[in-house]
């Protein structure tokens, strides 16, 4: 059986349509509950640890029965003032079991990030664009070892 994480969205269905943005959400969606297992019962703050990487801080913005808002960002010292880098907003469809990047910041420190967000440009094309970062992103953090768990 195909693992979700061996699966590239692109090339299930036609790139940049609508049904191949929606599988993109799903994709996310399953990256996500790798990522923070317990997604449907968080609230509030965490933050993940790991030897070789940043902390990953995510925080429950908004919470309903049937979705969330959670922000997802990693955070640098710039000359003194703390700034989120890439800083993601995350609306999650629970009924649904989709994951769709919302918002994020347009400027990147990350090579691979700023190459993403630039491949596209129109409305179709923006979530494309986001959501392929947080595909991206989501797989890079589960492998280096990041989990998000009720403490």
């Amino acid at each position: 059986m195909l693992q979700d994480f061996q699966l590239v969205p692109e090339t299930i269905i036609k790139p940049k349509s609508f049904a191949g943005l929606i599988t993109l959400y799903e994709s996310n969606y399953l990256r996500l509950l790798q990522l923070v297992p317990e997604l449907h019962r968080l609230d509030g703050y965490y933050c993940s640890s790991v030897a070789g990487d940043l902390d990953l801080h995510l925080e429950i913005i908004d919470r309903s029965r049937y979705t969330a808002t959670l922000s997802l960002s990693y955070f640098f010292n710039d000359n003194g003032r703390r700034m989120a880098d890439p800083d993601m907003q995350v609306r999650v469809y629970f009924d649904g079991q989709l994951a769709e990047a919302s918002a994020f910041t347009g400027k990147h420190r990350h090579a691979e990030l700023l190459r993403l967000s630039h491949c596209h440009r129109h409305e179709l094309d923006e979530r494309w664009r986001r959501n392929t970062v947080l595909n991206k992103w989501l797989d890079y953090l589960i492998d280096h070892g990041h989990l998000l768990l009720e403490r």
